[in-house]
């Protein structure tokens, strides 16, 4: 058999496993919109963990990751920065967030925003932002599908078959299955991304160089740059660096999907200790680093960075071991798609259709319309990454540079009475305004910081001032335990 038919075999074997899984995860299950969505609210630590790991560890994180560290170098690290910090801020603000969740019968990010501050147009503010910045995500996942499977093919398969195929699957089992298919799936995509990580990370450095160390002591002599700030660029310097890791440690938990994983937890205690436990899986992101770093070495002068590393596994590993990275990847990037479908689709439904055009709707037509909207979103993200050619990590700091715009809103009404409604609408418009002019008109980098940082920056100073304008006795009163409770009045 041909190394490519081997390869080939392995991928469809892996690929078919997990969406079986997918599939069997809602048998026995009346799927309505509490169990479709958050999973009638009983993970505990194991499946909670599984489901965030799952939506976390992407095809960024298995490609773009790598990629960077390849075309960019320096500037690559701040991904080991940020995720640090980001579990850090889940630790404090994930419990707060599920003890409203089981409060108010929350779902989604905008029902948190609906409760808290009563008012149904923010709120579909924040379910438009959100689905519009969870597009490159999901852009991202699906490009990466058919980046992954067409090099671990030999391309045999080209780029846009795999990429229909996936969204196909995918689409599937969430319409079947919900959030629970999801979780299901990533114990296969967890364990197969583990091990390739490591194999990978050691492997490739050991047979070329001899190890981690020499292969570092050679790219510094090759490329002394490669490795300090700004790396192979111009303009991502350590202003950049800082700005970013703060914009994506304190925009990590505000993407709709991973707002919405909170309230699965059975407790808040379990999220708690899914805070302290992740920073674990993040050594799987410093091993794809190392993999793009040897690449550099291995492979110079790739057009295309995000091919760095299955053009390196395809030339150091078997054919055999290249489909297992495969399937790997193909699963690493259609286990978060499914979670980014769910989560718009469902925000749609329930959030912006049902409050501004059908008030009357069940939870049960809501379902059925969500169904409906995962299917329509499946097709967008294939004809968008059919098109496009934005690399990966630039699709996921457009996104991020949109959902941070909603930290403020967040942050400050869990933890500040004084907070209003018009505060944080304000804030938010002028926020994801400001993102989406400089990054819309390449203005990102601004005087060395992220683009996305300085509205964020805007963005709170907007509410505090507002809020601060606002007599005391009109703001919205609290809870016994300190959280902030529904609003009182504007």
């Amino acid at each position: 058999m041909s190394p490519a038919l081997v390869s080939l075999a392995t991928i469809l074997a892996i690929v078919a496993f997990g969406t079986t899984i997918g599939f069997l995860a809602g048998v026995h299950r009346k799927m309505d919109l509490e169990q479709w969505t958050v999973g009638s609210r009983g993970f505990g630590a194991v499946l909670v963990f599984l489901l965030m790991a799952g939506e976390v560890y992407t095809t960024f994180a298995f490609l773009g990751a790598s990629g960077w560290a390849y075309s960019r170098g320096g500037p690559t690290l701040y991904v080991l920065a940020y995720l640090t910090l980001a579990y850090v801020v889940s630790f404090f603000v994930l419990p707060q967030l599920w003890e409203l969740g089981r409060r108010h019968a929350l779902q989604t990010q905008s029902d948190f925003f609906h409760a808290r501050y009563g008012n149904p147009y923010l709120a579909g503010f924040v379910c438009v932002v959100g689905i519009v910045s969870i597009i490159p995500y999901l852009q991202l996942q699906i490009t990466g599908v058919g980046i992954i499977v067409s090099l671990a093919t030999f391309d045999r398969i080209g780029r846009v078959a795999a990429m229909a195929v996936a969204v196909v699957l995918l689409v599937a089992f969430v319409f079947a299955s919900g959030v629970r298919a999801v979780a299901w799936v990533s114990i296969v995509k967890d364990v197969l991304m583990l091990g390739a990580a490591f194999a990978i990370g050691i492997g490739i450095p050991l047979v070329h160089f001899g190890g981690v160390g020499p292969m570092f002591a050679a790219l510094v002599h090759v490329k002394p740059g490669h490795l300090t700030m700004p790396g192979a660029t111009a303009n991502l310097g350590h202003a950049w660096f800082i700005s970013t890791v703060l914009l994506t440690s304190l925009g990590f938990y505000m993407w709709p999907h991973a707002f919405a994983s909170t309230f699965t937890a059975r407790s808040a205690d379990t999220l708690r200790r899914n805070a302290v436990v992740m920073p674990l899986y993040s050594l799987t992101l410093a091993l794809m680093l190392i993999a793009g770093f040897s690449a550099v070495l291995i492979v110079p002068g790739l057009a295309n960075g995000d091919l760095a590393l299955l053009t390196v596994v395809r030339q150091t590993f078997p054919p055999w071991f290249l489909g297992v990275v495969g399937g790997a990847g193909a699963l690493t990037a259609m286990v978060p798609a499914s979670i980014f479908i769910l989560s718009a689709a469902t925000l749609f439904a329930k959030n912006l259709y049902r409050p501004l055009f059908a008030p009357a709707m069940t939870d049960d037509q809501v379902a059925v319309l969500a169904r409906a909207m995962v299917i329509l979103l499946g097709l967008i993200s294939l004809v968008l990454a059919i098109f496009s050619s934005t690399t990966l990590v630039s699709l996921l700091l457009t996104g991020y540079a949109g959902v941070t715009q909603f930290f403020p809103g967040v942050v400050l009404g869990l933890y500040w009475q004084r907070v209003t409604m018009r505060a944080v609408f304000a804030g938010m418009i002028a926020g994801v305004a400001t993102a989406a002019f400089l990054m819309l008109s390449h203005r990102d980098p601004v005087f060395g910081l992220s683009a996305g940082f300085l509205a964020l920056c805007l963005n709170f100073l907007i509410v505090v001032a507002v809020s601060l304008s606002v007599p005391v006795a009109a703001t919205d009163r609290q809870l016994p335990d300190g959280t902030a409770d529904l609003p009182a009045g504007g």
